[in-house]
């Protein structure tokens, strides 16, 4: 099997085929709630199914490149889906996939808000498909409460946002005018990673947010909303936050086309355009969540599950929702990053959870 020993920051580049929905012995399980349904399938039987907003995200399409890496680990394939970043097409994508044989099927899914997540979860423990979710989801909804969700990965985004934040507040020298670009405003993620920019403000006075908006997690809404800020604040802006990596090379975009040269970016993902932009010094830091790792992860735990390797009851409880490891990058570390390096053991069944920094709470 293949996942990474170091976060894999550079896309997998393998080609997808098609596949049709498989079925599989029945899969046993447990009381309604109990969170312990445990698969019997053949392992050639699983079907794994990875679904993300889009592709043009290099961060989400890593994330769908790591699912078939998994994938073709175990001899199967990986169905892409993706959604475009609207609620309506997501739910009825899943509703499509859940219409078919349903007692070997694997999800590994980004909601696409946290009101998207408890219709998904609902409809794949009823069809009793085995589900992965990522990033959001409300804070009441729990995967102890259903049989086949069987875990909801997720970042302390109030740590990334820190993190970059205080990157930033460094590469300005401690004072001076930023500007922050903010996510998807319905997604935890977004509001956790300002919640972080908001305590590096805090501890870093001498930095004063001048403005902020949100772009979506969008290159393009980011090229255009700096644009306006820009023209807005002037020489005042020293630096930009950017919620993702997205964001951020959207903000170089228009510092470029602006002839801003000396104004500091960063952002999250860890995408390889922002990893080479350390690289060549136009942009300071990014936090890696590790798309390639997440995509497949996912898939791995599913699989375990479905094929009777992992039994959900030995699951702990704080590794059903729980905070994976992230790492900061900055020029002093970059170099580590750019080339990925792959471990077979990392998507053993044993080995699935190695990467739990703490429970949800």
């Amino acid at each position: 099997m293949i996942r990474t020993s170091r976060p894999a920051l550079a896309l997998i580049g393998l080609s997808l085929a098609s596949i049709a929905l498989a079925g599989c012995t029945e899969a046993s399980s447990a009381d309604e709630g109990t969170g312990a349904a445990t698969g019997s399938c053949d392992p050639a039987d699983v079907t794994l199914v990875g679904q993300v907003r889009n592709e043009s995200n290099p961060y989400e399409a890593s994330w769908l490149d790591g699912g078939d890496a998994f994938a073709e680990s175990v001899g199967l394939e990986q169905q892409r889906l993706t959604y475009d970043g609207e609620s309506t097409k997501q739910q009825e994508q899943i509703r499509q996939v859940l219409a078919g044989d349903t007692d070997c099927l694997v999800l590994n899914v980004l909601p696409n808000g946290d009101a998207d997540t408890k219709p998904i979860v609902e409809a794949a423990d009823t069809a009793g498909a085995f589900l992965v979710t990522q990033w959001n989801k409300p804070a009441d909804l729990s995967p102890l409460d259903y049989d086949t969700w069987l875990s909801h990965i997720t970042y302390n985004g109030v740590e990334s946002g820190k993190q970059i934040g205080d990157a930033l507040a460094e590469a300005i020298g401690g004072e001076g005018g930023i500007i922050a670009l903010q996510g998807i405003l319905d997604t935890g993620a977004a509001k956790d990673r300002f919640a972080g920019l908001e305590e590096s403000l805090a501890e870093n006075s001498g930095v004063e947010l001048l403005d902020q908006q949100t772009a979506n997690f969008s290159r393009q809404e980011a090229l255009a909303v700096t644009e306006t800020l820009l023209t807005k604040h002037g020489d005042k802006v020293k630096g930009i936050w950017a919620a993702n990596d997205d964001m951020a090379l959207g903000a170089l975009q228009a510092l470029e086309q602006a002839g801003r040269t000396d104004v500091a970016v960063v952002g999250i993902d860890a995408v390889p355009d922002a990893l080479t932009a350390i690289e060549d010094g136009t942009m300071t830091a990014t936090v890696s969540s590790d798309g390639p790792w997440q995509g497949g992860i996912g898939l791995a735990i599913g699989y375990c599950v479905a094929t009777g390797e992992l039994a959900v009851e030995d699951i702990a409880d704080d590794n059903r929702a729980f905070f994976a490891e992230q790492f900061l990058i900055t020029d002093e570390n970059v170099a580590e990053y750019l080339t990925p390096k792959t471990d077979p053991a990392d998507f053993e069944c044993d080995n699935v959870f190695n990467r739990v920094a703490g429970p949800l709470s």
